[in-house]
């Protein structure tokens, strides 16, 4: 099927997208309801995921554009289309390494605003000449301001490593925001972006009516796309993509929705779609990790190891009060909160008596992506370099288990720390993520129904149960005795599959496994 519909990949500009005939999935409903409120709205989602279009058609609506709405929701709804000035400021212009840098992020937005509403030369900081653009455009057209901010926490998550260059970050972002508190009578409508809600931020604690919406449930969609706006605008390009890759169309809506579905913003919310990487899927005509690809934040993965998380959580057993999940502190040290807003996990259930959230993976995507990204940060660089999940499977595949353990055995052997107590978690962290990355290519699990084993791993004809001990402690011998005594194999019994019981010892002088034991 040959498809030549224009796809939006790496297009973020509104009118762009409508001028040039690139499809568009019609979120104008909610800008409409947006704009009919009066209290200042927050909008958190993950990077790269449509906040920076959604902010570019907002803009094209207060500046009264009717015709680049022709055909979309918004036209039957909006009767009076009034233009208003619209300041659309964008912190994503900066790497951000001191007070200098943000400078310059806020003199490249404020100095083009200077050029059409003019400057007075007695404003000599930011936040006195962003108030004194607000009053000017305000009075020199009679309407009242809006104003967009994007990415507005970017100097803040680009130092989390840094803590006095943030501070000093933090304190000017603070003067620089509160001057929305001071403008009031000034604004028509003020909305800000960003990835995570930095509660010391003055925007959150000055402007008490703030709106914060990143988990309404009435705006849960509003970035993102949805199962329905999937089938419904990219139809064609999912048969295409089934007839490229040789699958049924049924099969590849699978896989789309096991790699890049899953994002859930609001309790009762339907799970949204990365839009990014859907739609370089589409573009390229192949499942690949787009999103991820386009970087993790070091912070994230050198806060999880500081803090000593226990990564084995992850999968679906970390829990936060809902009066946590939005409001990230760094004293706090508390890496889950920025993990949910990343987009590295969301929201799998609600427990509604303790007022909690339970998070996970989103989907494929993300879960093999980062724990790929942490790997480095727990194994050697010289190991992980050329680290290959699929080298561990087809060693199983092939029924070799000699090849698989001491393929695994040189792999930890280049651990540089000395296996004890303080260092256990290291060791149960890494052998975690070689055996979850296996789980790309075949089901691989911690534990079973009766009980924990170290892993298991099943594969089409066979299945593997690993239970490994500290040797000084307990043997191989004794580790294939415990599989025995606890039943881990009892729930794979039933089938038609091989079982094989693999029993190994931990040498702490060593560091790496010293023998094994297959049964």
């Amino acid at each position: 099927m040959v498809n030549n519909r224009k796809l939006p990949v790496g297009v973020q500009d509104f009118e762009k997208l409508r001028t040039e005939g690139c499809l568009y999935v019609d979120k104008t409903a909610y800008i409409y309801r947006l704009t009919n409120g009066v209290a200042p709205y927050f909008l958190g989602r993950p990077r790269r995921f449509g906040k920076s279009l959604l902010f570019s058609t907002l803009k094209a609506y207060f500046l009264g554009k009717k015709e680049l709405f022709e055909g979309l929701a918004i036209a039957g709804l909006e009767k009076d289309w009034v233009e208003h000035p619209v300041f659309h400021l964008d912190m994503n212009l900066e790497s951000y390494t001191g007070l200098a840098s943000l400078e310059s992020a806020l003199g490249s937005n404020l100095r083009p605003l200077e050029e059409r509403w003019g400057r007075n030369c007695e404003e000599k900081t930011s936040p006195a000449r962003f108030a004194g653009l607000i009053r000017r455009a305000c009075e020199q057209t009679g309407k009242k301001v809006v104003v967009l901010i994007d990415e507005y926490d970017k100097p803040l998550i680009n130092t989390m490593d840094d803590p006095d260059v943030h501070d000093d970050i933090r304190k000017a972002l603070k003067g620089f925001y509160g001057v929305l508190k001071s403008a009031d009578t000034y604004l028509r409508f003020v909305m800000l972006t960003g990835v995570t809600k930095f509660s010391q931020v003055s925007v959150f604690s000055d402007l008490n009516q703030l709106q914060d919406i990143s988990m309404n449930e009435d705006y849960a969609g509003i970035c993102g796309i949805s199962e329905s706006e999937l089938l419904s605008v990219f139809e064609p390009e999912l048969h295409a993509l089934a007839d490229k890759t040789g699958e049924s169309y049924e099969d590849t809506l699978a896989e789309m929705k096991k790699r890049y579905d899953g994002y859930h913003f609001a309790k009762n919310s339907e799970g949204m779609y990365n839009p990014f990487s859907v739609l370089n899927t589409f573009a390229g005509m192949e499942f690949r990790d787009y999103w991820f690809k386009t970087g993790t934040p070091t912070f994230l993965v050198n806060l999880l190891k500081r803090e000593d998380f226990d990564i084995r959580n992850l999968k679906g057993d970390v829990t936060i009060d809902a009066r946590s999940i939005t409001d990230y502190r760094p004293e706090n040290n508390d890496p889950v909160p920025i993990l949910y807003q990343s987009g590295y996990l969301t929201i799998k259930d609600y427990d509604k008596e303790f007022n909690e959230y339970v998070l996970g993976f989103p989907n494929g995507e993300v879960e093999y992506g980062f724990l790929y990204e942490l790997l480095p940060a727990f194994a050697p660089h010289n190991m992980t370099g050329d680290f290959s999940a699929g080298k561990f499977v087809r060693d199983l595949l092939a029924g070799n288990v000699d090849a698989f353990m001491t393929r695994l055995r040189a792999f930890f052997a280049g651990i540089p720390y000395e296996l004890n107590d303080k260092t256990e978690r290291h060791y149960q962290t890494v052998f975690y993520l070689v055996f979850k990355l296996m789980g790309q290519f075949v089901e691989a699990e911690q534990h079973s129904a009766t009980g924990r084993a170290d892993a298991v791993v099943i594969t089409a004809d066979t299945v593997y149960v690993f239970e490994f001990k500290l040797s000084g402690n307990a043997t191989a011998e004794d580790a294939l005795k415990q599989i025995d005594d606890k039943g881990y194999l009892i729930p794979f019994t039933a089938g038609n599959r091989k079982t094989v019981k693999i029993g190994a010892e931990f040498n702490a002088a060593e560091r790496t496994l010293s023998r094994w034991l297959q049964a």
